[in-house]
């Protein structure tokens, strides 16, 4: 059974830790450059509409509803106004989360934002008047060739993550640390080269969670795990302290545990924490409540 847990600054100790509640009022009680690394994959916008309709009233002579002195009327609907109001609600969620996320990184630390074609151009914008355009690093294309196609447009085959880091003069970013990609032309490299592989690029190629593999939790929108290892060794070292607060199936967490960070992870969905319980059974992961 999940025990309420402190939110404040014993939360940043050294344990890793799950906590199911809303991830907002958890963060405006953490401390101050907590977290070496952050890593984001917040639900994406749901595309509710709004919808309004102009209306008006003319008399009839028959049928209608009835009305003052027993006047026949009308309804004449003159017009429908329809707008997507998904934009505005949805940075009114995520804008304050950002801005929390920008205070929680350590100075030397990387905010990795993981989102879709149709929200990052949007993000950009946000995170550049948050952090600075100087403290952008990256945009990275994670692109997979799985799933459905259309005819009627170039399919959607990629995410984007948006890399900003908190000071650009003291972030650590460790190459050596990164897995290695086979070269695509190895006849033009050397055999040492070969064998030892090519850093990646601002482009990855890499398979979506198979949905009949070991890694497969049955959560819907869980990412890679390779993913998440490539990140979390880049820009963080063994030790360091990683925050997830959209955490879904926990693939931030289980990539940390494997190599030797720490993590806090919140989630307000019940079927994520059942996930990530499964998922961290007999690892020394502190389950609570906000």
């Amino acid at each position: 059974m999940e025990q309420p847990v402190q939110t404040g600054p014993e939360r940043a100790g050294p344990g890793n830790a799950v906590i199911h509640g809303d991830n907002l009022p958890i963060l405006r009680e953490l401390p101050d450059a907590s977290f070496q690394l952050i890593y984001l994959d917040p639900p994406f916008n749901t595309g509710r509409t709004q919808r309004r309709e102009t209306t008006r009233s003319v008399r009839t002579a028959e049928g209608g509803r009835i009305g003052f002195k027993g006047q026949t009327y009308e309804t004449v609907r003159e017009g429908v106004t329809s707008y997507d109001d998904a934009f505005e609600d949805y940075w009114e969620f995520l804008e304050p989360r950002l801005v929390e996320a920008w205070r929680l990184l350590h100075d030397t630390g990387t905010l990795y934002l993981h989102l879709d074609y149709r929200e990052v151009h949007y993000a950009k914008v946000l995170l550049d008047a948050l952090f600075g355009r100087e403290c952008f690093l990256n945009e990275i294309i994670w692109a997979y060739d799985y799933g459905g196609r259309t005819r009627k447009r170039w399919p959607s085959k990629h995410e984007t993550i948006l890399v900003y880091v908190k000071n650009p003069r003291a972030y650590h970013f460790d190459t050596e640390q990164v897995d290695r990609e086979p070269y695509m032309a190895p006849g033009l490299v050397t055999p040492e080269k070969v064998a030892r592989g090519k850093l990646p690029t601002d482009v990855w190629w890499h398979t979506i969670v198979s949905p009949n593999g070991r890694e497969k939790t049955g959560y819907p929108t869980q990412k890679p795990l390779g993913i998440l290892r490539r990140i979390i060794a880049a820009s963080s070292r063994p030790g360091d302290r990683v925050l997830d607060f959209f955490a879904g199936s926990g693939t931030t967490g289980a990539a940390a545990l494997q190599l030797d960070r720490r993590f806090l992870l919140i989630d307000s969905n019940e079927a994520a924490i059942e996930v990530m319980r499964r998922r961290f059974a007999g690892s020394d992961v502190e389950f609570g409540r906000a």
